[in-house]
């Protein structure tokens, strides 16, 4: 499994998606690699040195696969990649060189030496590791591509890579970048507080400078960048068993410094949180405020934040907070990870 994780991240560096293959490959495949269209299956072979004779004898008994043959090694000679890449096959030197030849995939290419490379101390170190942990956590079963994540996150492929290995290594995804269990939603939740603001004021939906000023986001929820409400009242909306009365105070997480400093300016700053009629944070990753929904069954006017991150926000509470977590099962639909 450390023989395709390197080979995983060395492609990332490239830009190039490489998985685990299914159990069902009939291609006695390792890993897929996908690639503008170009999907090919690859059987692993891990060597200390690769020499002429090793990587012909490779060659030899791999011939009656229908995999591409990728041979990685502490070291191969440049003879013995000239030999590969001829027949076809391919090599990751682990000094940082990698070269493949296959119908429609001509690879050849530096990478970081894997000696180099720096460890991350944690995966969730860094909002980029909280970024990728959230992420998969929104859709737990399906697992995660590389080239996917760093798109839809706006992060470099190496990057995201590179944290993807390390929650494997700590056991924490499974080969298919799948969650495994409850425990990355715990790491996330002891990352997961920022400060809040104390306001005076909601804001009224209807008045239309305001809500351009502040950018609540309200006219097209599930498609632009806004306000969430979450917390108790987003958790009674979902069907928690948390009791939520009218007049209660709002938690709403806003996208950036700017709207939340705006926000205290517009609509005051309570003296005292017993003051307040709603609060306001900024998110603490960017999915936050750009995947909320207004279901049907909505008695709140607000759009609402992710399931997960409003399960996030009552983990902060480690009493009645983790109990509400401890009897809450999310409607079909949403997936429950704690």
């Amino acid at each position: 499994m450390e023989t395709e994780a390197l080979i995983v991240d060395a492609f990332a560096q490239l830009g190039i998606d490489v998985q685990p293959s299914p159990s069902s490959s009939d291609a006695r495949a390792d890993l897929i690699l996908s690639d503008n269209g170009v999907r090919l299956a690859l059987q692993i072979k891990r060597r200390a040195l690769v020499t002429n004779s090793v990587a012909e004898q490779a060659l030899g008994a791999h011939a009656s696969s229908a995999a591409t043959l990728l041979i990685v090694a502490d070291r191969v000679t440049e003879t013995a990649r000239r030999i590969l890449t001829t027949h076809q096959a391919g090599y990751y030197d682990l000094r940082g060189r990698l070269g493949l030849r296959a119908k429609g995939v001509v690879i050849d290419a530096e990478v970081a030496p894997v000696g180099e490379r720096s460890r991350r101390t944690s995966a969730l170190s860094g909002k980029v590791g909280l970024e990728i942990a959230a992420r998969i956590l929104m859709q737990p079963r399906r697992g995660a591509a590389v080239r996917e994540l760093a798109r839809q996150l706006g992060r470099s492929a190496s990057t995201v890579s590179e944290v993807l290995a390390e929650l494997r290594r700590e056991g924490l995804l499974d080969a298919k970048n799948a969650i495994t269990d409850s425990r990355l939603f715990w790491l996330v939740a002891e990352r997961w507080g920022t400060p809040r603001t104390y306001l005076t004021q909601l804001p009224v939906p209807g008045d239309a400078v305001l809500t351009q000023a502040l950018r609540l986001g309200l006219e097209n929820v599930e498609s632009e960048t806004g306000w969430a409400l979450t917390d108790s009242a987003a958790a009674a909306a979902y069907g928690a068993p948390v009791a939520f009365r009218s007049g209660q105070v709002l938690d709403f997480f806003v996208p950036d410094q700017a709207i939340q400093q705006r926000a205290a300016t517009l609509l005051g700053v309570a003296g005292k949180p017993s003051q307040a009629r709603a609060t306001v944070r900024i998110a603490p990753v960017p999915a936050v405020v750009q995947h909320r929904f207004d279901p049907d069954m909505n008695p709140m006017k607000w759009p609402l934040a992710h399931p997960l991150f409003v399960a996030l926000d009552l983990a902060q509470d480690i009493g009645r907070g983790r109990e509400i977590l401890d009897e809450w099962t999310p409607r079909e639909g949403w997936t429950r990870v704690w």
